[in-house]
């Protein structure tokens, strides 16, 4: 990610942080972390003012539909009973945690999370080389031989590049010789590893989506809207208080137990998908990390579907901090 589209991701991560606090107090007692949030604020102090706007609107259209499902936020039962607004360090993704923004209540030792993306919809942006396993790292099944033979005189071909300093786009014949080895090596040895133990499926989605449950939250500036989209894979979200229901209902999402297809992309040299059971695809798409050559590649991860009972819900932004909401999967 650039350094820009990481500073507005921050900054927006930011304008949800004060306009929640700005929801949550007119309704009970909260608080925010400010040693979590320095470089969110760091990042919304380099935006114009007609940015910051923009993340303002995005931030606004969402809350309403979040209260919705967690009453919890809301709730208040005690004197020292204090919502506590935090971003997560970066340290808490390596982890498996990849929630941006954590709401927490400690008197009843209840949290949730929240995702946040800007126009953007990748689940993940995985780094390839000749050293990371990513058998191991995505699903605890190191890879195989036949996957390092193929791989690693790709990438020793690419750090002799290197040396050079060629550009990815002076390389014509990328494609053949760099892309679509590695990306048919990866077909094979996710295919090897899912005859070994089928449960790979379940740890790859967990590895894609993290150890906790959370919702995503997608700021989409050229449609005016924001995504609200539940992951609630272990049934830790959409939990009822005492005296308060949640009045939008998140199902537990079911969980994929088999590989349905894995292969390329028609048309294509650099992109695999995933087909799996009970709804869930994706797209692997390899690509150049940098400007100039290096030994290095990632993998842009999208999914391209996702169960019938994973919530979605569009928000349209409106001026006067409430929105139109669409549930798209009901």
């Amino acid at each position: 990610m650039s350094s820009k589209s990481n500073d507005q991701g921050r900054a927006f991560e930011y304008a949800c942080i004060i306009k929640l606090k700005d929801r949550i107090v007119e309704k009970r007692p909260v608080i925010i972390d400010n040693e979590s949030i320095v470089a969110a604020q760091r990042a919304w102090e380099k935006q114009n003012e007609s940015k910051q706007q923009i993340y303002i609107s995005a931030a606004n259209a969402f809350i309403d539909t979040l209260f919705l499902a967690e009453p919890l936020i809301l709730e208040y039962e005690a004197d020292d009973d204090i919502v506590i607004l935090s971003i997560n360090k970066d340290s808490d993704a390596e982890d498996g945690d990849v929630r941006d923004i954590v709401i927490t209540r400690n008197f009843i030792r209840w949290d949730i999370g929240l995702s946040m993306k800007h126009n953007h919809f990748a689940a993940k942006h995985s780094r390839l080389s000749s050293k990371i396993d990513f058998g191991a790292k995505w699903y605890g099944i190191p890879c195989s031989d036949n996957y390092w033979n193929v791989v690693r005189p790709i990438f020793a071909r690419l750090k002799s590049i290197k040396k050079e300093t060629i550009a990815w786009h002076d390389m014509f014949d990328k494609d053949d010789t760099v892309y679509f080895p590695i990306v048919d090596a990866f077909i094979n040895e996710l295919n090897r590893a899912y005859r070994s133990d089928s449960a790979i499926t379940e740890k790859l989605i967990s590895y894609l989506l993290g150890v906790r449950d959370f919702y995503k939250v997608v700021a989409i500036d050229n449609k005016q809207i924001t995504e609200f989209q539940s992951f609630n894979l272990r049934g830790e979200l959409n939990k009822n208080g005492k005296n308060t229901k949640a009045t939008l209902y998140i199902p537990k999402a079911d969980m994929p137990t088999e590989i349905i297809s894995l292969r390329f992309k028609p048309g294509s040299k650099s992109t695999a998908e995933l087909y799996l059971n009970n709804g869930w695809s994706l797209s692997f798409r390899i690509h150049n990390a940098s400007t100039i050559i290096e030994p290095s590649l990632k993998f842009d991860i999208q999914f391209l579907g996702v169960p019938a009972n994973i919530i979605t819900v569009n928000c349209s932004w409106n001026s006067n901090g409430h929105s139109r909401r669409e549930i798209i999967h009901p």
